[in-house]
C-alpha cells in the first residue's frame, strides 16, 4: 500500500544521558510542525578500490552513519507562563541553556559545554524511525504579515527503522501563534533606535559534527558557534539615527522585539551586544528600506550573545 507524505509526525524527549532512548510518547512528547523533512541515513562512501582486469564500479560500504532531520515549528509559547513548549527539547539539544521561574517565566540562552541531547522518533506513515544522541543548531525567521518560525537542523544517531505507528496524539504546550505585525510585535530596538521593521532573521549557526572513533562513543557535538542574522526596516533621515556610524565605529549595540502579547504566548528575543554589518538599501512598495546584517557578540562573561524569553 502506497505511504502518504502527509502521514508524518515526531516525537521528542530530552535524554537522562546520551543516546540513551527515553522512549517518547504521544500523550507527552508530541510536537505539532510547519514543515518536517528527514535524511533517513547519511553516510561517507567508502569504495573497495581493489585491482582487477576489467572495467566496473567498486563494492561500498557505508561509513558514519547517521540521521538528518529538519524541523521547523511556529515561534509561540506553552500557553501557560512559566510552562516550557512543546519544542523545549529541540530548543535544549541546540547548546541552550534553559532558566524557568514558576509561573513567570522560561528563558533559553547559549552555552559552551555540557550539551544536552534528545531522542526524535520520526513517524513517516507506520514507519519509524528512531534517533537518538540528537544534537544541531537553530534559527528564527519573520516577516511581517507572516508566521514566525523557529527551524531546527538536527543530526543523530541512525538505527534501523521499524514498522511501528504514531497512533493518537496529545497536543499540548504549544500556543495558537500570531501574526508577525503592528501590534503583535512590539518593543522593537536596533542600536536603541525604534525603527518599523519588515522582517528579520537571526541564525545560532552551531557547528554540530558526528564522531565515531574506535574505542569512543558515537555522538553529535556541538564544537562552536558563530551567531548573526539580518533585519530589514525603513530608511530613516541621518539625523534621526545613523546606522552607518553604528557599522563603522567599535561600539555594539541593543538589538530586540517582543512578539506576543498574551502571558504564556510573550516571546521576547534579545542581542544585547549586536555588531552591524555591510549596510544595503532595499525597496519595499516604493520605500526606501535598509537592511542591516549583523552578528551577536558575547561580553567577557561568555554565554550571552542572545535570549529567547517566553512569558
Amino acid at each position: 500500500m502506497a505511504k502518504v507524505t502527509r502521514n508524518r509526525g515526531i516525537l521528542c524527549e530530552i535524554e537522562a544521558s546520551y543516546g540513551t532512548d527515553p522512549t517518547p510518547t504521544a500523550s507527552a512528547n508530541y510536537i505539532r510542525c510547519r514543515s518536517l523533512e528527514i535524511e533517513p541515513l547519511q553516510a561517507d562512501t567508502v569504495e573497495r578500490e581493489t585491482i582487477r582486469p576489467y572495467f566496473g564500479n567498486y563494492d561500498i560500504l557505508l561509513a558514519n552513519q547517521r540521521v538528518a532531520l529538519t524541523i521547523e515549528v511556529e515561534l509561540a509559547g506553552s500557553g501557560t507562563a512559566g510552562t516550557a513548549p512543546a519544542w523545549d527539547p529541540l530548543m535544549r539539544s541546540c547548546a541552550n541553556s534553559v532558566t524557568t521561574v514558576t509561573d513567570t517565566s522560561v528563558t533559553y540562552a547559549p552555552e559552551s559545554s555540557t550539551h544536552e541531547s534528545c531522542t526524535i522518533y520520526y513517524f513517516d506513515d507506520g514507519i519509524r524511525h528512531e534517533v537518538k544522541g540528537n544534537r544541531g543548531s537553530w534559527s528564527l525567521s519573520a516577516e511581517v504579515g507572516q508566521i514566525p518560525v523557529l527551524t531546527f537542523s538536527m543530526i543523530g544517531i541512525f538505527a534501523s527503522p521499524a514498522d511501528v505507528s504514531l497512533g493518537a496524539v496529545t497536543e499540548q504546550n504549544q500556543a495558537a501563534p500570531v501574526l508577525f505585525k503592528n501590534g503583535n510585535t512590539t518593543s522593537f530596538e536596533i542600536f536603541g533606535f525604534a525603527g518599523a521593521l519588515q522582517s528579520y532573521s537571526f541564525d545560532c549557526n552551531n557547528e554540530s559534527v558526528y564522531r565515531e572513533l574506535v574505542g569512543g562513543t558515537k555522538e553529535v557535538l556541538i564544537t562552536d558557534r558563530k551567531p548573526g542574522g539580518s533585519m530589514t526596516i525603513e530608511a530613516v533621515s541621518l539625523s534621526s539615527h545613523n546606522f552607518f556610524t553604528d557599522a563603522t565605529g567599535s561600539s555594539t549595540g541593543t538589538n530586540d522585539f517582543q512578539h506576543g502579547q498574551t502571558a504564556g504566548n510573550i516571546c521576547t528575543f534579545s542581542c544585547p551586544q549586536t555588531d552591524i554589518g555591510s549596510i544595503g538599501y532595499e525597496d519595499s512598495d516604493g520605500v526606501r528600506m535598509l537592511n542591516l546584517p549583523f552578528v551577536a557578540l558575547p561580553t567577557s562573561a561568555g554565554n550571552n550573545e542572545y535570549s529567547l524569553a517566553i512569558t
